[in-house]
């Protein structure tokens, strides 16, 4: 197995990469700006196993990017939140969302400053506002006439318009 550290390397990039650099971790926290909070709903809607959910959470927990805080409705359980850390790296995942609709697949969300409606351009840019909004005043939505290939409880959620990190209800 591949080691998490870059110990030899006098880089930014490789401390972020010891933090963020494998692809559930990327997931998560994308489901994370989405509003995903649950531990149920990370694993239905990403099909992750348990054990490495459980891994990656606790670990994005530890590194201060999610804060773990008890759930009001279920004793015993957790809600999990990006802390400010965790939610100056919409950019990076903005940016690898364009790079993969240009290079990999078309994107199956469309991306809108909440504000004015004004899809955001690939630097995620309002052209009307003139304007780069924050995660909490972006709106998000499937791109239209496309067919929903999941039907877990978040992927329904997120069928209608939906403010980036508002907590989904599932």
């Amino acid at each position: 197995m591949l080691g998490k550290d870059y110990e030899a390397q006098d880089c930014s990039l490789a401390r972020a990469l010891e933090v963020i650099g494998e692809r559930w971790t990327l997931l998560i926290l994308r489901d994370a700006f989405f509003g995903v909070r649950r531990f149920n709903d990370f694993h239905v809607h990403l099909d992750i196993p348990k054990a490495v959910l459980s891994d990656r959470l606790s670990g994005l927990v530890e590194d201060g990017i999610l804060e773990r805080e008890p759930d009001p409705e279920h004793a015993g359980r957790h809600l999990y939140e990006l802390t400010a850390a965790g939610r100056d790296l919409w950019p990076a995942l903005h940016a690898l969302l364009v790079w993969g609709d240009h290079h990999r697949a078309p994107n199956s969300r469309v991306f809108k400053h909440a504000s004015c409606g004004t899809p955001l351009d690939d630097h995620g840019d309002c052209a009307t506002c003139g304007m780069t909004p924050a995660p909490q005043d972006i709106l998000t939505e499937p791109h239209r006439g496309r067919r929903a290939l999941r039907h877990d409880p978040v992927a329904t959620v997120l069928r209608a318009p939906h403010r980036l990190l508002e907590p989904i209800e599932t």
